[in-house]
This record gives structure tokens, C-alpha cells and sequence, in this order.
């Protein structure tokens, strides 16, 4: 039988990811959303988009979580998306209560599913879903170093103006102005960043892909990035049902790797059939391990004003 994947919340990055599942055949897909007749009409449009695009998967626009029962993979992108002037935190107290509410839907429906966040901020929701659901840590996973690290390698390739598959990076720590991209780890057809570009120059870069979010916003006025964050998902489910084993950024909660415990935070992790399958601790320099230690407090700074 197919997988069943579900997709909370049909806004922008919801339809995409929708779209990208069915496109890439990863399962049978099912779109939630509270609002009335929008995703219904996604899944038929999306479903009508199949002969052309020649997919054989179904998508099914729903208002009820009960055809959303035993799904394999769940991904929540619900909640109010960032408008210009707004950082992810502010999003804290409104999307606490979205998440909170879709995922002791999702503990009822689909007790087995392996469970992505979307929802900003990102980490924060997260460790939200961890705590309602009751589900493992290995089962749990934020979307965020996929989407800051091909941010990364996209500004990179621009600069240099490279093809992006030329491009290997890593992004860690949580998903806002504390992320760690590591330029000493990142490498252009093999040659190290630092022996392209100087100092200044890779700054900015890093700069840039801390504010690559805000920048989108401010750009769209009206909304926030869709494309780059829902293409990132897909990745991610795509390695689970596939089982292809991608070491990818992803948040994974930890307990003591790195020097941290109690929060999630972005972190290379093997991704397979079981979700997490491994997470890698990787030899950081001494200002490196400092600034994901400091990107960590802030998460569990946001942590700290939470009522579950």
C-alpha cells in the first residue's frame, strides 16, 4: 500500500509540499486545513495536474482529521505566517496554540506517524510537538537546516556565480538570527569557501542567510517564503519513505550532544524510515561551539515562556 502523508495547514508552503509529494510519487497525500472548501479545491486541482505531470498519487483536500487516521508522515506548516516587520518569536504565542491544537489531533488519529514541523519558530514548535504528542525524539523533526543551508549555498553560488550543486554547506543551531552557518566546513567543487572569498565577503553571506526569511517578507510584503521552505520538506519526507539514509541539518531534540539538552536545534541527523536515525556531533572550534551553545539558550529562551 501507498504511504498515507499528511499536510496540515494549506496555505502556501502546505500546497507546495502537497504538490511536491505527489509530484515526486511519495505516497498518497492528505491536505487539512480549517478552513471550508480551499483544500478541497487544492487536492482536485492538484489531482487534475497528475495526467500532465504524468504522478500517480492521490491528493485529498479535507476539513476532518479522521481522513487523516494512520498517517505515516505528518507535516504541520499551520500558523500565521511572519508579516514585514515581525521575527519568527513573535509568531511564539499565537502558533503555540495552533500547533498545541493540531498535534493532539494528530496523537489520536495517527499515534505512529513521523511528525515534521514547519510552523515557526520553528524549534520552539518543535519541542511543542514533542511534549503533546508524547511521541520519541526520533520521530520528531524540525525543518530548518535543510531550508537555512540552501539559503547558504544559493547566496554562495550567486556570489560566485557557480552551479548550486557545486555548493556543499552546513547550517546549524536553531532557525532564526542565531542560526551557526560554518563557512570552515563549506566547500566549491572541493576547494574550501575561505580560499574564494574574503573575510568580509563571507560574512555578509552568513549575515545574509541569517536574514534570508525577513528579506522574502520584506520583498512579498504581503506574505512569506513558500517555495524554498516546502522544496526542503519534500526532501525530508522524501528520505524517510524512500529510506535513503540523507544526512541532512534537520532540529532534532537533544540530550546532551554538543553540550546541549532540552531543546531542539539544528544538527546534522541520518534520515530513514524511522525518522532520526542518527544524530552527528561534529568537532566544532571553540567560537563555533560557542555560538550553537548561545543559538541553544535562545531557543530555550522562547521554551521558557511556554504554557503547555
Amino acid at each position: 500500500m501507498r504511504q498515507k502523508i499528511t499536510v496540515i495547514g494549506g496555505g502556501f508552503v502546505g500546497e507546495h509540499v502537497a504538490m511536491g509529494c505527489a509530484a515526486k510519487e511519495l505516497g498518497d497525500v492528505v491536505l487539512l486545513d480549517i478552513l471550508e472548501g480551499p483544500p478541497q479545491g487544492k487536492g482536485l486541482d492538484l489531482c487534475e495536474a497528475s495526467p500532465v505531470y504524468g504522478f500517480d498519487a492521490s491528493v485529498r483536500g479535507t476539513n476532518s482529521y479522521g481522513d487523516t487516521a494512520d498517517s505515516s508522515i505528518v507535516v504541520i506548516t499551520a500558523g500565521v505566517a511572519r508579516k514585514p516587520g515581525m521575527s519568527r518569536d513573535d509568531l511564539l504565542n499565537i502558533n503555540t496554540g495552533i500547533v498545541k491544537q493540531c498535534c493532539e489531533q494528530v496523537r489520536a488519529s495517527s499515534p505512529n506517524a513521523i511528525v515534521i514541523l514547519v510552523s515557526n519558530p520553528l524549534d520552539v514548535m518543535a519541542y511543542v510537538a514533542k511534549v503533546v504528542t508524547g511521541f520519541p525524539k526520533h520521530r520528531v523533526i524540525g525543518m530548518a537546516g535543510v531550508l537555512d543551508t540552501a539559503r547558504y549555498r544559493a547566496f554562495i553560488a550567486m556570489e560566485l556565480g557557480v552551479s548550486v550543486c557545486s555548493v556543499t554547506a552546513l547550517v546549524l543551531g536553531g532557525h532564526g538570527d542565531s542560526m551557526v552557518p560554518l563557512p570552515r566546513l563549506t566547500m566549491v567543487g572541493g576547494v574550501p569557501l575561505t580560499e574564494l572569498l574574503p573575510a568580509d565577503k563571507i560574512d555578509a553571506l552568513v549575515k545574509r542567510t541569517a536574514g534570508g526569511g525577513a528579506e522574502i517578507v520584506s520583498l512579498l510584503k504581503t506574505g512569506s517564503a513558500y517555495y524554498a521552505p516546502a522544496a526542503s520538506t519534500v526532501e525530508m519526507v522524501e528520505s524517510i519513505v524512500r529510506d535513503k539514509k540523507k544526512i541532512l541539518p534537520c532540529a532534532a531534540y537533544l540530550e546532551g550532544e554538543y553540550g546541549i539538552s532540552g531543546c531542539f536545534v539544528g544538527v546534522p541527523v541520518k534520515i530513514g524510515s524511522q525518522g532520526i536515525e542518527k544524530i552527528y556531533e561534529l568537532k566544532l572550534e571553540a567560537q563555533e561551539s560557542a555560538a550553537l551553545v548561545a543559538s541553544a539558550s535562545a531557543v530555550k529562551e522562547q521554551q521558557g515562556k511556554l504554557s503547555l
